[in-house]
């Protein structure tokens, strides 16, 4: 076995040949979801499927990755996977995600061992899936695109031309598709090389050895950090506006968690019934996001490994909503977003100091798409919006960034936006008063509106529209989010996940949650209230209102005198509603 300095070394190499992968997608992808959203995740795992390096984009996708290469392993089998193989695998319910996120596994060989895997998955544009863009409203699987159960795309290093073809002639965009594809090919071929590199440097059994080492060493960061936490027990309720088939009843999330010293149990049993539409998960969905609650809580500042999730045990039932079997639809996997934050809304209530308030509580993405315009050929064009995270016991929420399940994805910039689909960003920028009030305040959401130049579908993929961002310890909730289409006109309409057909000159706002206040308002410091006037966060109005403290409109100062008096009687309660029903 290597030394510890040699593991060590060999562990930063493989996250270096993480990184060198996703590089390489990023510069051979077709699609900005891809090279600019960062919509994929990247992975290099042990000889057994566990992964050992990453690289995340969309941070879920290590657990799901993970996931799937044992399921490839467990249904091919070890001894029909040989050097050049390149497999295809996006069936959900072995996958961990929905059809268009393709998991791509290179099985990584030296002197004819099996020494290691490459995975790489990326969000596909079409896979023949009932509607373009995105599916809102299946019942059945298989309304939800084309599905490979682990097929091999190369053998042996040799393309084959009858799964290739497959794809082009059942995808309304085959050659972006095609080409996100040989993408995912070449970001494996990378990580194969550079793991059989390192396996002549330090010789392939060291190298294993190594691997097992690292995840080793994971598992005994992660019972530390486990130790450290309060024991207990707790529950809590979260809800998803709607299964896309029964739009006006809300489906319930609930999760018990258990701490002790070396376990952590994330109990999903008692949750609702399975779904109608597409929201359902697939178990490694639900695996996948809850490991990434309980790697926030144990070991936030050290690389993932798939050791870091031995002390985690999560319950589900079969054919239920957080273990989707066939054929239970499973494209829209927004309930995912939910998990993290119904996880860590349970153990607020054990560990407030440890814990933040609500983010926004959504990636409240907008996908635009259209006929043939001036480029000569369907378009296809995308942007996840940043929100609002929690406040906390050591100060605000931060304002304005990606949802905890994508740490490592960025917005789609306007300018390359503007120059692919004929859409105009009239308005971006921060949403005033959206913070949920608090001793630390919540970061504040996003404004962006669309002026559309062309007939275009507008699909709004957003499932937290109907209940607000929860605070935490005494804070208060913050502003839900919202999506105006024909603003400012006597025919606009607010929705939720929905598809939307628009003409030119037609206009949609999306306006982002604010995440929740943590401790009481009335603690904030008046001179940080100011500070949130003046930049822009806070209007004076709602200063007065959430937090006893008058503000000199002209001046921007604060009116000691007119907040003492003040405050001791500011309203309480959540700005929008209720933040669950009743």
């Amino acid at each position: 076995m290597p030394d510890t300095i040699t593991t060590e070394v060999i562990h930063h190499g493989l996250l270096a040949a993480a990184q060198e992968m996703a590089r390489n997608l990023c510069r051979t992808a077709y699609n900005t979801i891809v090279y600019e959203i960062h919509d994929y995740g990247v992975g290099i795992h042990d000889p057994d499927g566990n992964v050992v390096a990453d690289a995340p984009g969309i941070a879920s996708f290590t657990g799901a990755n993970d996931f799937g290469v044992k399921r490839v392993l467990e249904v091919l089998g070890r001894s029909s996977l040989v050097a050049g193989d390149i497999i295809l695998l996006n069936y959900p319910y072995w996958s961990g995600a929905h059809t268009l996120d393709a998991l791509v596994i290179a099985p990584i060989v030296e002197h004819e061992r099996l020494i290691a895997f490459a995975s790489c998955r990326v969000h596909l544009l079409d896979l023949k899936q009932r509607h373009a863009g995105y599916v809102l409203d299946s019942t059945d699987m298989a309304e939800e695109g084309l599905f490979f159960p682990g097929v091999k795309l190369y053998a042996a290093g040799r393309p084959r031309p009858d799964i290739f073809n497959l794809v082009r002639f059942n995808s309304r965009m085959p050659e972006r598709t095609l080409g996100d594809l040989q993408a995912q090919v070449s970001a494996c071929q990378t990580g194969e090389r550079l793991v059989q590199a390192m396996a002549r440097r330090y010789g392939a059994r060291e190298l294993v050895e190594a691997m097992r080492e690292i995840n080793d060493h994971g598992a005994r960061l992660a019972l530390a950090g486990l130790s450290r936490l309060p024991t207990g027990t707790w529950s809590a309720i979260d809800y998803v506006d709607s299964d896309g088939i029964a739009t006006d009843e809300l489906v319930k999330l609930e999760v018990t968690v258990t701490v002790q010293p070396d376990r952590m149990v994330v109990d999903w049993s008692r949750t609702d019934r399975p779904a109608r539409g597409p929201i359902n998960l697939p178990r490694g969905r639900t695996l996948a996001v809850t490991m990434l609650a309980f790697k926030a809580l144990t070991t936030p500042d050290s690389p993932v490994t798939s050791g870091n999730f031995r002390p985690l045990e999560v319950l589900t039932t079969p054919g239920s909503l957080m273990e989707a079997v066939p054929p239970m639809p499973t494209f829209t996997q927004w309930t995912g977003l939910l998990v993290p934050e119904v996880i860590t809304k349970a153990l607020a209530q054990g560990m407030a100091s440890l814990i933040p308030a609500c983010s926004g509580g959504d990636i409240c993405d907008v996908m635009t798409l259209g006929p043939a315009s001036w480029t000569g050929a369907p378009w296809l064009e995308a942007i996840n919006d940043a929100v609002g995270f929690g406040g906390h016991a050591e100060g605000d929420g931060s304002d304005g960034i990606t949802h905890v399940t994508q740490p490592g994805c960025r917005n789609n910039p306007i300018e390359v936006f503007e120059t692919r689909a004929p859409v105009l960003i009239e308005r971006y920028g921060y949403r005033v008063d959206s913070g949920g009030p608090g001793t630390h305040r919540g970061g504040v959401g996003v404004e962006r509106t669309y002026h559309f130049l062309a007939p275009a579908t507008a699909i709004v993929i957003n499932y937290k529209t109907r209940t607000s961002p929860w605070g935490s310890a005494g804070g208060r909730p913050g502003r839900r989010n919202e999506v105006i289409v024909h603003p400012g006109t006597d025919h606009t309409r607010r929705v939720g996940a929905s598809r939307n057909e628009l003409l030119p000159g037609d206009r949609l706002t999306n306006l982002t949650g604010g995440g929740g206040g943590w401790g009481d308002p009335i603690g904030r410091d008046p001179a940080l209230v100011a500070a949130d006037v003046e930049s822009g966060l806070v209007t004076v109005g709602r200063a007065a209102i959430d937090y006893g403290v008058v503000v000199d409109a002209s001046t921007g100062l604060v009116d000691d005198a007119a907040t003492q008096a003040l405050r001791g009687a500011v309203p309480g309660g959540d700005r929008d509603g209720p933040s669950r029903p009743g």
